[in-house]
């Protein structure tokens, strides 16, 4: 017990001893490529959720440093996010007008009741939770996610200044309608820094190419503006522009029980979205990495870098996509690059912030463009369509889902989709006819339609288990199986593939039991597993199946029940199924031949 304790908060000592010279150069250089995105990404975050500017880059310093520290995955980045500022805004502004201190306030309150909330969850281990984000929905989310990513950034990219608040397709549709008010020079920006990045993949693949491409694209824009000014043209390159230079104060939230009850339910929601988006992020990452994830040790560490952060000036943070996303395609290789990137942060903003005002803002569309497209993963989304339909409707409908409606919903119906497909197949268990092959080594087991049967013994195997969705499939597979063959009243169900079975399924278990007693025969089990056996023989279900029809090995089942079966019927049977048969015909043979039958002459 004590040592899960320490291992929940001591996480980071599970991958320190992989830290060595390379992997510090490499998170090092993805720390500085991490920073230099998050820097225009978090000033509109903040915008975004109605706050100050700088508290989008108050929310990428500390939380980050925590989550990394105390997580379970080596290349998540938490930081604010496009879709939690929303949430964010949308559950806030009716509370308290945007960028007030009262709305500040609130959102730091609520920082801290959605930590609490995540770290209890990871503490009463249900991060088994996110165990049924199934893959076609990882893989349908990131794809329409990194959709989202590019759609955000056209209008840095374009130079078109679009309403805020617009939904995917207005985002599209407003921006053909202005398709007169594209600023030439930015999108000019945009190409050289796409073109950069393309270039440097290919002919230096070890440096990451996030970093040649913001330096083609931050001097083109040097360039541009500089042609434009000396041409006295009014279009020029936005550039990020002025950042506040403070480090993150301090701050206190408000733990007064009426802004608690306030907040309680805006608190759960974001709880909600924040673990689903970080964990599938997570999950999203180490598919591709090839990494482990401990969904509690995820929820503890989200929930420690919000309660931290509240009390550094940052509102709800969860995993970024965008940074995540930078920090993998720029070779991190432990969390090592998250946290000097929120330690480089507070460097960068604290000492060098009119530096960072010339950074293009379509230079970092450009940068964006091009992780977006690395996320959408093709050859699994081919892979995912071969496999089934299933699978497929699951990957299409949460993809549809990521770009039409909020990405928290997206998520819970990818998982709501991916449980109906798993209760639809759990809920009927396949029964296969086993029969002896006499032409295999010791007469193995097989499941060959063209083989003999028993006239009045019937072998099946269930896979799967027998829960109170799957009974009446079960059920009914038992009665076409009597119908077939009424005289085989005789049957034994192979359950050592039979992994669960609640109370509905011990009572269909012990029907049939009564109901193959009932007609003159018997039901018997082989192999019952412990996890099965356990409710059948607290329920009392296993004295009514009965003990001695149990058995573990399948020779002394069918022995034991061969000599159960109607001699007369065996006499008659042409099959000499089982090897018994064969050594009752012997038998008779030699009882024959003792008694002068086959011998006699005529005098």
């Amino acid at each position: 017990m004590l040592r899960s304790v320490k291992s929940q908060f001591t996480p980071f000592l599970q991958w320190w001893p992989d830290v060595n010279r390379d992997t510090v150069r490499a998170d090092a250089l993805a720390s500085v490529t991490g920073v230099l995105v998050v820097l225009p990404q978090g000033i509109a975050f903040a915008s975004i959720a109605g706050m100050p500017p700088q508290y989008g880059l108050y929310a990428a310093m500390v939380p980050a440093i925590v989550a990394a520290l105390f997580g379970s995955s080596r290349l998540l980045v938490s930081g604010p996010t496009t879709a939690a500022s929303i949430v964010l805004f949308s559950s806030l502004s009716a509370l308290a007008p945007p960028g007030s201190a009262e709305y500040v306030a609130h959102a730091i309150t609520l920082t801290l009741m959605v930590g609490v909330i995540q770290f209890t969850l990871g503490i009463a281990r249900l991060g088994v939770l996110v165990n049924f984000v199934s893959h076609p929905v990882i893989v349908g989310f990131t794809a329409g996610a990194a959709i989202l990513i590019a759609i955000n950034q056209l209008e840095h990219f374009l130079g078109v200044r679009v309403p805020p608040a617009l939904d995917t397709f207005a985002t599209i549709a407003f921006l053909a309608g202005h398709a007169d008010s594209i600023n030439p020079p930015a999108a000019l920006v945009g190409l050289t820094t796409l073109g950069a990045g393309l270039v440097s993949r290919r002919l230096m693949p070890r440096v990451p190419y996030m970093l040649p491409a913001i330096l083609a694209g931050t001097a083109m824009a040097l360039l541009v503006n500089a042609v434009l000014e000396a041409a006295r043209w009014d279009r020029s390159v936005t550039l990020v522009g002025t950042v506040a230079a403070a480090l993150p104060p301090l701050s206190l939230p408000d733990f007064s029980l009426a802004t608690f009850r306030q907040l309680a339910p805006v608190a759960f929601a974001v709880t909600l979205f924040a673990l689903a988006e970080a964990v599938s992020i997570a999950r999203s990452l180490a598919a591709r990495s090839g990494q482990f994830i401990d969904g509690n040790q995820e929820f503890i560490g989200q929930g420690l870098s919000n309660i931290v952060g509240s009390f550094f000036s940052s509102y709800v943070a969860t995993g970024s996509f965008n940074r995540s996303a930078v920090n993998y395609e720029a070779g991190a290789c432990t969390p090592l690059a998250a946290i000097f990137a929120g330690v480089l942060l507070i460097a960068v903003v604290g000492a060098s912030a009119p530096a960072l005002a010339y950074l293009p803002r379509a230079a970092m569309a450009g940068i964006l463009f091009l992780i977006a497209w690395n996320l959408v993963d093709f050859r699994n989304i081919r892979r995912i369509a071969r496999t089934g339909a299933s699978e497929a409707v699951v990957l299409w409908m949460t993809f549809s889902a990521t770009l039409l409606l909020d990405l928290e919903f997206a998520i819970i119906l990818g998982v709501m989709l991916s449980l109906v497909v798993f209760l639809r197949r759990a809920s009927r268990p396949s029964l296969q006819s086993r029969l002896p092959d006499p032409n295999l080594a010791r007469h193995r087991f097989v499941s060959d339609p063209d083989l003999p049967e028993c006239p009045q013994f019937k072998i099946i195997r269930v896979n799967g288990p027998i829960f109170f969705g799957a009974v009446n499939y079960v059920a009914e597979r038992l009665r076409v199986i009597a119908r077939r063959n009424p005289r085989q009243k005789h049957l034994l169900m192979l359950a050592r593939s039979i992994n669960f079975v609640d109370v509905a399924g011990a009572d269909l278990l012990a029907r049939e039991a009564r109901h193959r007693r009932a007609i003159g025969g018997g039901f018997y089990l082989h192999q019952l597993k412990d996890e099965a056996r356990e409710p059948l023989e607290r329920g009392g279900y296993l004295d009514e199946i009965g003990r001695e029809n149990i058995f573990e090995s399948k020779g002394e089942a069918i022995e034991t029940i061969f000599r159960r079966l109607d001699p007369s019927i065996c006499a008659g049977c042409p099959h000499r199924v089982f090897r018994e048969c064969h050594e009752v015909e012997r038998g008779e043979e030699g009882e024959r031949v003792g008694s002068g039958e086959a011998v006699a002459e005529p005098a």
